[in-house]
């Protein structure tokens, strides 16, 4: 991604970051029907927001449709996925190998999307030494050897809670730029490091909230 990608990518709100990637997962959908052009009406339609909002975010990446047509799927699918990062991969090491962390290593979908889980970490006898989809999974205590011979960017955390900090700790240290934290704690980090939470059990008692509100 060039420079100015990345500058622009900075000034978009959250939320239009948030919904560019359903975006481009209906475009694709289109495209394997054999759609060649798709309009803002239409993607609103699908994700459930205004066509307004839908030209509004594509004007984030500085994409136009035509008039009566609307915007060209191959287009609209290569400037998307420039944009969100989708086509350099991003080598990141998981740091956690069990149920969830496990998961995430067999998720072959990832790599389509630019992350590359090169190497799990992890202290458990019954983990350490093995693959899992040749991925390769190591003592917590190899890490800095391993940053240095395969220089990842990404920590992707599945830790236990208790060990979230100390985890998050060693690897900014080792010289990892970014966190992916799928712990329920929140982490402390530098100002120069980018943090992603993933609050799977706030985004549970927000259903089961709803869920109960409902039914009443």
């Amino acid at each position: 991604m060039a420079n100015d990608d990345i500058k622009q990518l900075w000034k978009v709100p959250e939320p239009t970051l948030r919904r560019l990637p359903w975006y481009l997962a209906f475009v694709k959908l289109m495209k394997t029907k054999g759609e060649t052009f798709i309009s803002s009406t239409q993607i609103a339609k699908e994700i459930s927001v205004g066509p307004s909002q839908v030209a509004k975010d594509l004007s984030f990446v500085q994409i136009t449709g035509k008039t009566r047509v609307g915007y060209e799927i191959d287009t609209l699918v290569n400037v998307l996925e420039e944009f969100l990062g989708f086509t350099v991969q991003h080598k990141a090491f998981l740091f956690g190998v069990g149920s969830l962390g496990a998961a995430l290593l067999h998720d072959k979908g990832l790599d389509q999307y630019g992350l590359e889980i090169v190497a799990g970490f992890d202290i458990k006898p019954d983990v350490v030494g093995t693959t899992i989809r040749n991925i390769p999974v190591y003592h917590l205590s190899e890490l800095p050897a391993w940053q240095k011979e395969l220089g990842a960017t990404i920590g992707i955390l599945t830790v236990p809670v208790e060990r979230a900090q100390e985890v998050t700790d060693w690897l900014i240290e080792s010289g990892i730029k970014a966190v992916w934290n799928f712990t329920p704690f929140r982490i402390r980090i530098p100002k120069n490091i980018v943090v992603q939470n993933i609050s799977m059990y706030a985004h549970l008692a927000v259903m089961f909230n709803r869920l109960n509100s409902s039914q009443k």
